[in-house]
């Protein structure tokens, strides 16, 4: 931290902030502190299956890292192909060293969609052609707990848009289990994934969830109750043309397409980059990606218009 001109205070006011996201009284803040400092105990196994690494690039900087970042720097992230400076042969080993000797130890975080279509033979990784669903059910079986992050993990996201070829499901449906926890999002936010461990290693059981599996203290809020643009919602000021006098006043996105009010999720209070902005505050209306179905019920405007003009 040091090194990094990371100070006290900046930690604090994280501290503060994470406390305050996931719902827990100030007094908290002791105790999430100590989880932090606590999290490289946790080993961790991170697949990526069918997806675009979007979840995993959002923790890569090549700068001035957040405090967040410099969290994932120090948990035990023991296997991740991304990630990691080992391949072939090695990589394998450590993976299967850690299911073998860390069993019901370690926590399972899947990023991307389960092709299922040709019994999953449509996604193959590593050295011997291991299909992913095969990997997944391995790796899954001794796991303390399961992550699904991002919206391919979720429900199988882009990669489950019709037509859907590769038969991809979201993680629970493909392990066929109820007790994954859900981390929806196009990518979704580093803290969410941050609060949850956290959650997990302060109180040893899965946080409060919602109907689908997603963390409550960060998917209870309607995106549109807590826009910033909410207020000219209610006024009836609507941005009515890209670059229009409304769009660059901050007007509502809403008859631009916005699906803020069919989303649930903390953007607009955690934002992205350090807490630096979001796609409504940025200019575009949000595409409701924590959803279920969103690319096709959402985010693709011909199916979205066929689908609700009947």
């Amino acid at each position: 931290m040091e090194s990094l001109e990371i100070k006290n205070d900046e930690v604090n006011k994280w501290i503060s902030m994470v406390t305050a996201n996931m719902q827990l009284h100030p007094k908290f803040e002791e105790v999430v502190q100590k989880g932090v400092k606590t999290l490289n105990k946790i080993p961790i196994i991170w697949l990526e299956l069918s997806d675009c690494s979007g979840n995993s690039e959002a923790f890569i900087k090549s700068a001035n890292p957040s405090i967040e970042d410099l969290i994932f720097d120090y948990i035990s992230l023991d296997y991740h192909e991304l990630l990691m400076s080992a391949s072939g042969d090695e990589s394998e080993s450590a993976l299967e060293d850690i299911i073998k000797n860390q069993r019901g130890e370690y926590v399972l975080i899947v990023e991307g969609a389960v092709p299922l279509g040709m019994d999953g033979k449509y996604l193959r990784i590593g050295s011997k052609g291991e299909t992913g669903i095969e990997l997944l059910k391995r790796c899954a079986k001794d796991a303390a707990l399961v992550v699904a992050v991002g919206s391919c993990a979720f429900d199988g996201g882009v990669v489950a848009a019709v037509p859907n070829p590769t038969g991809a499901v979201g993680v629970a449906d493909a392990l066929g289990r109820d007790d994954v926890i859900n981390i929806s999002g196009c990518p979704t936010n580093p803290v969410n994934i941050v609060g949850t461990l956290l959650y997990f290693m302060m109180f040893e059981e899965m946080p409060p969830l919602d109907e689908f599996n997603r963390p409550l203290w960060a998917y209870e809020g309607r995106i549109h109750e807590n826009c910033e643009r909410r207020g000219h919602f209610d006024a009836g000021e609507f941005v009515k043309e890209w670059g229009d006098e409304g769009a660059k006043k901050g007007w509502c996105l809403f008859e631009m397409g916005c699906k803020g009010a069919y989303a649930n999720a903390n953007c607009p209070t955690m934002k992205f980059n350090k807490g630096t902005s979001w796609p409504v505050q940025a200019g575009h209306g949000c595409m409701a990606c924590t959803e279920k179905g969103f690319f096709d019920k959402y985010a693709n405007e011909r199916v979205y218009h066929e689908k609700n003009s009947h």
